[in-house]
């Protein structure tokens, strides 16, 4: 007959008067380590809309859907975590560092997947010339911000700024033919490019 061991027998000791060494869960809540990933959340006032989070994503959970026939244009992210892996690349990505965060949410079983969606609503700026997609208008002042004094060098990035002041006001009219003070408006790059050469 083999007996045990002293060491074996001061840890049985142990256990029995400390008790179990795992948590309590799902009796008491438990507390992540500071550090840890879990579910990534959408912080609207800190989200641009840029899509940097979707352009990184390893696993192609995050959606964007540009709606250019509502009033006004929408981009909406959503963010499907039943497919995330909890990488944290859109958060190392994020242009804001505020936009989207991975919290330490872990428990997250549902039993209908559709609930499992994270998103955020952004408004879009059209191309004044041929209503294609510029980007979100959170974006582009947030871009004019950054750049400070030089996003004067970017119709664009100015008519942003004064936007945001109400100093401008956007009237999207499609026109057939780009004159040369349509270069004072908010146009994609196939636009501008073409009222440059043409004017």
């Amino acid at each position: 007959m083999r007996y045990p061991k002293i060491r074996e027998l001061i840890e049985a000791i142990r256990a029995l008067i400390k008790g179990p060494y795992t948590s309590k869960f799902p009796f008491k809540p438990h507390v992540p380590e500071k550090r840890f990933r879990g579910k990534p959340e959408y912080f609207k006032d800190g989200c641009v809309g840029c899509k940097a989070c979707a352009e990184v994503c390893t696993t192609g959970c995050i959606e964007v859907k540009d709606v250019t026939d509502a009033e006004p244009p929408l981009r909406r992210m959503e963010l499907h975590y039943d497919s995330c892996i909890f990488c944290g690349q859109c958060q190392a990505a994020c242009i804001t560092q505020e936009g989207i965060k991975l919290s330490n949410k872990f428990d997250l079983a549902i039993f209908d997947r559709s609930q499992a969606i994270e998103s955020v609503e952004k408004e879009l700026a059209l191309c004044e010339a041929c209503s294609c997609v510029v980007g979100a208008k959170d974006h582009l002042s947030w871009v004019a911000k950054k750049l400070g004094p030089l996003a004067y060098s970017s119709p664009t990035s100015y008519l942003s700024v004064l936007k945001e002041l109400k100093l401008a006001y956007l009237d999207i009219e499609k026109q057939e033919d780009l004159t040369r003070q349509d270069r004072i408006k908010v146009l994609c790059p196939k636009c501008r490019r073409e009222v440059t050469l043409n004017t």
